[in-house]
């Protein structure tokens, strides 16, 4: 198999566009599960049992409808994802720095890891883990002194795919390394465009600017007006 690493994109890499369908197919499953059970539970409780039994019945309707939302949820940053792997290749990297708790360069208390500035040699950017789904994997990965070494060793080599100024994909590696698993959308605050986030260029050129737009990214409007092509 071909190195990852050599296609011009990740999305050209055969494996990792197998990942992302798997991925969004597991939503997909997911979604019409939960909906199932939501269905079922109804029927159950309006065909077959008592008004008495609703107060068993109403936490499961309540627990289906509360995982079938977070697979809706699951699916906009899951397109992001693609957005991502369309434009950026893989790198795989060994060693990268990584914490559980408060990165001293930023305010957030979050999971961090610092990733490489694709035009400044030398300098790393603190890249957060901002939005809490599906985090919990990676979080027992990441490691304290007590975590096991194996469980450590899953995410070594670090799939990363994207600009840490902007917009990232992140993913382990298979047993044998040639296909990524754990897809796992990363941005900056700064790159969200919600209100009251002003967006940063990160003194990026108009190139990495143009490219993490289109993976989504809020890049400023005038940087984008330079940025855009002739």
């Amino acid at each position: 198999m071909k190195d990852p690493t050599m296609y011009q994109t990740a999305w050209d890499h055969p494996p990792t566009r197998w990942a992302w369908i798997r991925h969004m197919a597991m939503i997909a499953v997911r979604l019409v599960g939960w909906v199932a059970v939501w269905i079922g539970s109804l029927g159950i409780l309006v065909s077959f049992l008592s008004p008495g039994y609703a107060v068993l019945v109403i936490p499961v309707l309540l627990y289906a409808t509360l995982r079938a939302v977070l697979q809706l949820a699951y699916i906009r940053p899951s397109v992001q994802i693609q957005r991502v792997l369309w434009e950026y290749p893989w790198q795989v990297l060994e060693g990268v720095p990584r914490g559980r708790n408060r990165h001293p360069e930023v305010e957030e208390n979050e999971m961090w890891l610092e990733l490489p500035n694709p035009e400044v040699p030398g300098e790393r950017i603190p890249l957060l883990f901002l939005s809490g789904m599906r985090t919990f994997w990676w979080m027992r990965r990441f490691g304290t002194a007590r975590t096991k070494p194996e469980l450590k060793a899953e995410i070594e080599p670090l799939w990363f795919a994207g600009d840490p100024r902007f917009i990232a994909v992140v993913a382990a590696p298979t047993r044998n390394g040639s296909a990524p698993k754990r897809l796992h959308l990363l941005y900056q605050r700064t790159a969200t465009g919600r209100r009251g986030v002003e967006p940063a260029d990160w003194n990026a050129s108009p190139a990495a600017l143009e490219r993490a737009r289109r993976c989504g990214a809020h890049v400023p409007d005038a940087v984008r007006a330079h940025a855009r092509p002739h």
